[in-house]
């Protein structure tokens, strides 16, 4: 299989150097490294790669423009946004310009090859009968933005991937703790009790914001009000059968 090609634009020669050590050693290929914002669109143009991993703190031209600028393009690369700037507004705007994920810096490398392979599942066959369409996981986040989920916390990883998983298999929500939980920790190199606490963590930050009408309106009916948060199943099913019904798969 070929390599996925990289992208790496950030300041930090350090950053730079880190991440292409550890990314090249996990079968990737970064094709650039880039410190400047000015620069960083002409050179993914050239280089053409499959994911773009962006800071928001650039000289000359902060990530946020980069994005706007990406935004315009014919063939637009896979973003993972790794950035410091972790307040909602930034995280949601960054998601808003067209990122695909967001992780928060200072960053552990295996968190961030687990990103890179994440917004790129879409291209790969996820068993031998289904596919997840091109636009799930841009839905997904839509979703996460809407519900009040923020990008940069633990559980909104594991949700999106309890999410998926639940895609791909339905029958595994009747196996959340055995089978579900235990997935997840070993791909993000955790424990099952923390993917728990981390999902539910998630759900109670978009609960205490409020945001009931926006969670009802993604289900298309009053399923719940402000005292009446989901379980974890609960949640990861709900949202699992929208994106069955609206992806076809």
């Amino acid at each position: 299989m070929n390599k996925l090609k990289l992208v790496i634009v950030d300041d930090s020669q350090q950053m730079k150097d880190l991440a292409n050590k550890f990314l090249q050693s996990e079968q990737f290929e970064v094709v650039a490294q880039i410190g400047d914002g000015k620069l960083a669109t002409q050179t993914i143009l050239k280089t053409n790669p499959d994911v773009v991993i962006l800071d928001l703190l650039l000289p000359n031209k902060d990530g946020f423009l980069v994005l706007e600028e990406l935004k315009e393009l014919n063939v637009k690369p896979k973003i993972v946004v790794c950035s410091a700037l972790t307040n909602p507004n930034f995280v949601e705007r960054a998601l808003g310009l067209g990122a695909n994920h967001f992780v928060q810096k200072p960053c552990e490398f295996e968190g961030l090859c687990h990103a890179v392979l994440d917004v790129c599942s879409n291209v790969f066959s996820i068993s031998k009968h289904k596919t997840f369409s091109k636009n799930v996981d841009e839905k997904i986040s839509n979703i996460f933005i809407t519900v009040g989920i923020p990008a940069h916390i633990k559980g909104y990883q594991f949700l999106r991937e309890a999410i998926k998983m639940t895609i791909e298999k339905p029958e595994i929500i009747g196996s959340i703790t055995k089978k579900l939980y235990p997935n997840i920790a070993q791909k993000f190199l955790t424990s099952p009790s923390k993917v728990e606490r981390a999902i539910r963590h998630a759900i109670e930050v978009a609960w205490n914001r409020g945001k009931i009408e926006n969670i009802n309106e993604v289900f298309g009916l009053p399923v719940y009000d402000a005292n009446d948060k989901p379980t974890n199943g609960e949640f990861i099913a709900l949202v699992a059968d929208k994106m069955l019904v609206e992806s076809g798969i």
